[in-house]
């Protein structure tokens, strides 16, 4: 099992991981409020503002202070993997 710091040394199995996408969007901000009240929200932003939000197999979401362009590499996407499509 191969983990991954999503930041403050906080770790999550890259085996787990389903989608890793930002949180502005009103579907994401609705999943998150949803995820809290279910009881499925890990919150390892240690009071930071959410930067990225990660999908895992269990159905739990992880919200992290870290950028999706800095979580990326962290699980082997290389830097054209970020170009934005329109």
């Amino acid at each position: 099992m191969e983990l991954v710091n999503i930041g403050f040394g906080n770790l999550i199995s890259t085996a787990r991981l389903i989608a890793i996408v930002g949180p502005d969007s009103a579907p994401v901000k609705r999943l998150i409020q949803e995820s809290r009240d279910r009881g499925m929200l890990i919150d390892a932003t240690y009071g930071r503002k959410t930067a990225s939000v990660l999908m895992m197999d269990s159905d739990h979401v992880v919200l992290s202070a870290l950028s999706t362009e800095k979580l990326g590499p962290r699980f082997g996407m290389k830097a054209e993997d970020f170009t934005e499509e329109e």
